[in-house]
């Protein structure tokens, strides 16, 4: 109980504590709460500190537990350490969901806790940690940032007309049209599907389209409809055909995904968003190299046009389709 309220006040930091981990703590004695906290934003205090400087009952210190789910840190960073301050504090029991896989911590959290005569539990509900914290671990695991496909399809499987001029016809006849959203995407969706998408955006560090999109749709890539950080903007400029890329977007040229993935590593982007084009996406599901599958479904239907990317079997909890 303790540990999953730990994951719901870790889960309020998405979006804000990039690319630090998102984390909860509590502070328990005698089967009751009395100070919690989460990290907040990136550079500010850690989960720890938030919730044991809210806890002005000093003298019940020695007797309390503390749950976080991920392992205390134990290096300077932009805060103090966190394990050093739980030592410092004098709390006698932690109890742990995630190891955490940085190599400035790995294992040396728990040693110094546990050096200086405190007890450690670790592993409790770590499937869900592990969940809440993918973006983090598969950056730091598998070297590359966590990958979720997305995009916006007709409900006979086509993600635009055939034509530009007959996707501007069919756009301006449309009762659900916004005439300040020229995507195609936001035609074949609904206000709720747009609003979830701009939300999504606040989440991930970054959001990837190809040359094709950039100049058939002038994407801004901005969260517009929903409050939260914006991503990182990227085009993939295989060919070298553009050169009115804003200064603020990333313009990559790299040749395959597995190029653009160790770059978007390199510049420590833990997340991305791929939303298109259609070749785009191919090649993310060709490679392999995803981890998330997004669906916005119109109950529209095109007829014919450009179909969707097809994708092999996947795992539910990888698939989200939302139907207008």
């Amino acid at each position: 109980m303790y540990m999953r309220r730990c994951l719901q006040l870790a889960a309020n930091g998405l979006g804000r504590v990039r690319p630090n981990p998102l984390v909860g703590c509590v502070v328990v004695k005698d089967g009751l709460i009395i100070s919690e906290g989460y990290h907040q934003e990136y550079g500010h205090n850690h989960a720890e500190r938030n919730a044991l400087l809210r806890n002005n009952s000093s003298f019940l210190i020695p007797h309390l537990t503390l749950y976080v789910n991920l392992e205390p840190c134990s290096h300077y960073g932009k805060t103090p350490p966190c394990a050093d301050l739980i030592i410092e504090e004098g709390i006698k029991r932690v109890v742990c969901c995630n190891d955490d896989p940085n190599p400035l911590v790995a294992g040396n959290g728990f040693r110094k806790l546990e050096a200086a005569g405190i007890e450690v539990v670790r592993h409790v509900l770590e499937e869900e940690g592990r969940k809440l914290n993918r973006r983090f671990f598969t950056f730091m695991e598998q070297h590359r940032p966590y990958v979720i496909l997305k995009w916006a399809q007709s409900s006979d499987g086509f993600m635009a007309p055939k034509s530009q001029s007959e996707l501007k016809e069919q756009k301006e006849s449309s009762d659900s049209f916004d005439s300040s959203d020229c995507n195609k995407k936001y035609w074949l969706s609904s206000q709720r599907q747009n609003r979830l998408n701009h939300r999504w955006r606040t989440e991930e560090a970054a959001i990837l389209v190809g040359s094709e999109t950039f100049l058939q749709d002038s994407p801004t890539l901005t969260p517009r409809h929903y409050l939260g950080p914006a991503p990182q903007p990227i085009v993939l400029d295989r060919r070298n055909r553009l050169t009115n890329v804003p200064s603020h977007w990333l313009h990559m040229h790299t040749q395959t995904v597995e190029e653009t993935l160790q770059a978007l590593y390199e510049a420590k982007l833990q997340s991305v968003i791929v939303e298109g084009g259609r070749k785009v996406l191919d090649a993310f599901i060709a490679s392999g190299l995803y981890d998330e599958v997004r669906i916005l479904r119109s109950p529209q239907t095109l007829g014919s046009g450009l179909p969707a990317p097809k994708i092999p079997p996947i795992n539910p909890n990888r698939l989200t389709i939302i139907e207008n």
